[in-house]
């Protein structure tokens, strides 16, 4: 069976409560909280997750330490539909407390982007690119002849 898309993304954070508020504010959409212990952003395509490190850690195995340490080699990333919305939201995060990483900028591929850690020091990229379209609900997709 082919899996078809990625459908939520699970982070684990150190402040349930905290991470939740930041992630409202910077996603601009409320939390869904009908399950204790857990929040989710239903966002186009793909949900974001919120859920206590130490239980993801011990939901996966009891011998899976629940730490953290520097760049972890993954970065997340939303694009936006213009490059003032990259800065408007790099702005939003930096506003709920996030770190600005990197100031959004022109980009070698051709796009605009910028990057921040959140609160667990999850590192996200916001990005615009010329060969990227959206949906009417929000899905990405490549342009033809980008």
């Amino acid at each position: 069976m082919k899996i078809s898309r990625i459908t939520i993304l699970t982070l684990g954070v150190a402040d349930l409560g905290k991470a939740t508020e930041f992630y409202e504010a910077v996603l601009d959409t409320p939390p869904n909280t009908s399950f204790e212990g857990i929040a989710f952003f239903e966002l186009p395509g793909t949900w974001l997750a919120l859920y206590p490190l130490e239980k993801l850690a011990e939901d996966i195995s009891p011998e899976i330490p629940a730490t953290r340490r520097g760049f972890r080699g993954t970065t997340l990333a939303c694009n936006a539909r213009r490059k003032d919305d990259v800065i408007a939201i790099v702005r939003r995060a930096a506003s709920a407390g996030a770190r600005i990483v990197k100031e959004p900028q022109d980009t070698f591929w051709g796009g605009f982007s910028g990057y921040f850690a959140d609160l667990d020091d999850y590192y996200w990229e916001v990005a615009w690119g010329p060969m990227f379209e959206f949906t009417e609900n929000g899905e990405m997709i490549f342009k033809e002849n980008a």
